[in-house]
């Protein structure tokens, strides 16, 4: 079978589709993709099948049946990788546990797991509001807390390599990815590489430093390193966790150059900043990537970048102010401020002069104020509203995360208005 692939157009992501009827592709006469929340993989061998990544827990089952039409015959598996522990990467697994089959997955992946399980009942009702608008089947998000786990696999540091009728598999650390027990398989042979959600789940766009349902925070400057570990293994084929296989060495090469080079413009200008003594607020609106390194669409806009490397190389505290330190927010004086201030009438009446001067987020400082004191007050939530409405207007759809929350928060304003 010849390869479909050969072509990519950047496109916003703005739901994820599950459709059960629709067939595996293959990518090559070896290489088959079935296609859900996150791409699964399957290398067919003279000796066995080699499975790379399993879908969501009520996919497997589907991703198996794909792969054995498409191949007019059962799948012998003898290996599963997995390329990240999330939920939607390793939770049909089961499908594919055929009697003595190896289970392989970097050596972070137990602790990051139960590491997400024992915080699921904080991250998940962030997941559901980030996230809602792009997953529209709730089974989306159930699965997160439904997975079905093993205890035993074959984990690795570095790298790791085995060899099933005569296709060598190599795999490789590359703790910047979307957790930080991600890996990537490289099939030296093919010049094939799988890098899952190394990126994250939109190739071209900057990598996830940082995304807003919350996770570990990746290192910006390992993720350097990791696009140099591909650079050097020079693929002439790159498969991803969720777009379209990527074809041709010289393509491949110039996307990772331009990636690297935008990574490293930020790194260098936020330290360069921080050594002029700028702050960090500062440097999230000066700092802009020059227009011959302007990504594709992604999770959020450069100045999330900027914050996320900040707070990589200096941690939580700003030095801005005592209050840093100590366990009282500032919303604590909140109510004493609005009635200071005249009360929440006066304070809505701010915002909304604020959202006409096209000024939205000092808008929603004032609103944050007067919805503290009355959480229903309707002159303070009409203004919240016109000033998410005008950010939302402003991003344009360009980065998903950030439009996942405003239009959480503006349905959620639109609730209290009736």
């Amino acid at each position: 079978m010849g390869s479909p692939y050969s072509t990519h157009n950047h496109r916003m992501i703005k739901s994820v589709e599950w459709v059960p009827e629709n067939p595996a592709e293959p990518i090559n006469d070896h290489i088959f993709m079935s296609r859900g929340t996150s791409n699964g993989y399957l290398v067919t061998t003279s000796e066995g099948d080699v499975v790379i990544n399993t879908g969501m827990p009520y996919q497997g089952k589907r991703y198996r049946e794909r792969y054995e039409e498409l191949l007019g015959r059962p799948l012998s598996v003898k290996k599963i990788l997995f390329t990240q522990s999330h939920p939607d990467h390793m939770g049909g697994w089961n499908a594919f546990n055929d009697p003595g089959a190896e289970r392989i997955a970097q050596a972070n992946f137990f602790n990051i797991r139960d590491e997400r399980n024992r915080l699921a009942p904080f991250f998940s009702p962030r997941g559901a509001r980030i996230l809602s608008s792009l997953l529209p089947n709730p089974e989306h998000l159930k699965a997160w807390d439904n997975v079905q786990e093993f205890d035993t696999a074959t984990l690795f540091r570095d790298n790791h390599a085995f060899e099933l009728g005569g296709r060598r598999f190599e795999l490789y650390s590359t703790p910047s990815g979307e957790t930080i027990d991600s890996m990537v398989v490289w099939l030296p042979q093919e010049r094939a590489v799988f890098i899952g959600n190394l990126f994250g789940a939109l190739y071209g766009a900057l990598p996830h430093l940082y995304t807003l349902r919350g996770d570990r925070q990746r290192s910006a400057l390992q993720c350097l390193r990791d696009i140099d570990l591909l650079l050097e293994l020079e693929p002439e084929l790159l498969i991803t966790g969720h777009d379209e296989p990527i074809v041709g060495a010289d393509r491949i090469r110039a996307d990772l150059s331009k990636m690297r080079d935008a990574v490293q413009y930020l790194v260098d200008q936020t330290i360069k900043g921080m050594a002029e003594n700028k702050d960090m607020y500062t440097l999230m609106a000066e700092i802009k990537l020059p227009p011959a390194l302007q990504m594709a669409t992604g999770r959020g806009p450069e100045s999330w970048y900027v914050r996320a490397i900040w707070e990589e190389l200096t941690g939580w505290f700003r030095c801005e102010s005592t209050t840093e330190l100590y366990s009282v927010p500032q919303r604590a004086i909140w109510s004493e401020l609005a009635e200071m201030a005249g009360g929440s009438d006066a304070l809505a009446a701010r915002a909304q002069g604020k959202v006409e001067a096209g000024k939205p987020v000092e808008a929603l400082h004032f609103t944050d104020i007067a919805l503290s004191v009355d959480e229903s007050h309707q002159a303070a939530r009409r203004a919240e509203l016109a000033a998410l409405e005008l950010l939302l207007e402003r991003s344009q759809g360009r980065n998903f995360d950030e439009v996942g929350w405003l239009e959480s928060a503006i349905e959620t304003a639109r609730e209290y208005l009736g």
